[in-house]
């Protein structure tokens, strides 16, 4: 299982989100490059990379920032928020991002994702934010009608490899994930899935390597020094990838 530590960025600011909300957000004192430094220095080999200001406006306006992260960090970069065209994929995977997270683009125009993966491959990643199993989208503000794991099927069906699967009553709230959804997607008619939302001891992280989950995100617990990240990286590297 691979572990991805979080860096969510408002305003070029590392931040947390409760719940998505934006009117609940909490500041960090950290850059994000000194977030990134710092995560690279505790053994991180993977990074998450939300724009969430490009989340809410459909524009990647912290990509200055997050280009400045990848070409300093060292890490292989996932990095979502705001991406919804053929250009800003490229602009990220050009400067060196490993894999590029559509994700209301994924909602609203289902054949540009089938686009994306036919060009991009395995570059492109889906991230699922579900509320009540319900996809939610535009920076959590919109919920759809789409129901979770079945457009999680679909994006297997067109080839998508990775999905990033975010329970969002459980994001930021340090009461634990949601261990039950994430053994249904752990069966093979979806793709392999990263979850993400609410981790927030090490033992939950030894449960969803036991269930066969591809990766974890871990945010609000390391910044709160709830996990340990060398720990959560050494408890997820027994697992077979």
């Amino acid at each position: 299982m691979k572990i991805f530590p979080a860096i969510d960025i408002i305003g070029g600011k590392v931040v947390r989100l409760c719940k998505g909300n934006y009117s609940e957000v909490k500041k960090y004192e950290l850059t994000p490059l000194e977030a990134a430094e710092q995560f690279y220095s505790q053994g991180a080999k993977n990074l998450h990379v939300v724009d969430l200001d490009g989340a809410k406006s459909g524009r990647a306006d912290n990509a200055k920032t997050i280009e400045s992260i990848v070409a300093k960090c060292g890490m292989f970069v996932e990095v979502g928020g705001g991406i919804r065209t053929f250009d800003q994929i490229r602009r990220y995977l050009d400067c060196g991002v490993g894999r590029v997270i559509l994700g209301t683009a994924a909602v609203k125009d289902f054949d540009f994702v089938k686009k994306a993966v036919d060009e991009f491959g395995s570059a492109i990643c889906v991230g699922v934010d579900a509320l009540n199993n319900k996809v939610a989208v535009s920076g959590w503000e919109e919920v759809t009608e789409v129901d979770s794991l079945d457009f999680c099927k679909r994006l297997k069906n067109i080839g998508v490899q990775n999905v990033i699967y975010t329970d969002i009553s459980k994001d930021g709230m340090l009461n634990g994930t949601n261990l039950d959804i994430y053994e249904v997607l752990c069966q093979t008619e979806y793709p392999k899935i990263t979850a993400s939302g609410g981790i927030s001891d090490i033992k939950e992280l030894e449960k969803l390597k036991n269930l066969g989950i591809y990766g974890a995100i871990l945010g609000k617990a390391l910044y709160e020094n709830k996990i340990d990240l060398a720990s959560a990286i050494k408890i997820a590297e027994d697992a077979i990838c």
